[in-house]
This record gives C-alpha cells, structure tokens and sequence, in this order.
C-alpha cells in the first residue's frame, strides 16, 4: 500500500475522527465514490469549482455528469508536482469512528478543508 500519514486525530464521546494523508488514488477514488451530498458540496467549494468556472461549464449536482467532473478536479488538484514522474498524488481522508465502525467520509486534495470538515464533525456542526 502507498505511504500514509496520520494528520489529525481527535476523540469526542463516542465518536473519533481523523484525517489520513493517502498517496493512494484507488483508495482516494473509492472514498469519493461513497462520500454523500453534503461531503461532496464541501469538496466543490474547497476545489473552488463557482470561481473557477463559468455556471454553464458546470454539470448539475444531480446530473449524471457531476460526479466525474468533480472526481476530474479533485485529481487534478491532488498532483503534488507536475514535472515529477512518476506522477504523485495525495488526498486527505477523513475518517469517523463510531462504536468501533469506522466509515471514510471526506477526501479532498489539501489539508485546510479537511481539517475544517473533521472538525466540523467533532464540534457537532455538520
């Protein structure tokens, strides 16, 4: 398995939350693909996918197109270094623990949004 690193760490209650960084796209692909409407609305806003493009350039969050298109930004955003080869790419995962189950819940290319999403699960606010 590619190189990982625990991030951030915090327990609240019953629950436990962490932030993994992963160099590992299947994996990252797999967490994105199970993540759920209000994880996807916070990986939209932290790719800056309404400054970035114009609102007709941007496939409906319904529609069948959004999910590849917005897995497309993310792996774009997540290459650490374009001249490198072979190419490298990190994600920040965001794991909740929960009576012993753990469940992925969030992937994004940078660090601050992550943070920002575990701790919102930690103080209660998402």
């Amino acid at each position: 398995m590619p190189q990982q690193e625990l991030f951030f760490t915090q327990q609240a209650e019953d629950r436990r939350v962490e932030v993994l960084k992963t160099y590992d796209p299947s994996y990252a692909r797999e967490v994105f693909g199970n993540i759920d409407g209000a994880a996807m609305k916070s990986l939209a806003t932290a790719l800056e996918i309404e400054k970035n493009y114009k609102p007709d350039d941007i496939p409906a969050p319904d529609g069948p197109d959004y999910e590849d298109f917005l897995w497309e930004e993310l792996s774009e955003a997540s290459l650490e270094d374009v001249r490198q080869y072979p190419r490298l790419y990190s994600f920040f995962v965001v794991t909740e623990t929960k009576a012993g189950k753990a469940k992925d819940i969030y992937v994004s290319a940078d660090w601050p949004s992550a943070e920002a999403f575990a701790k919102s699960l930690v103080s209660g606010s998402h």
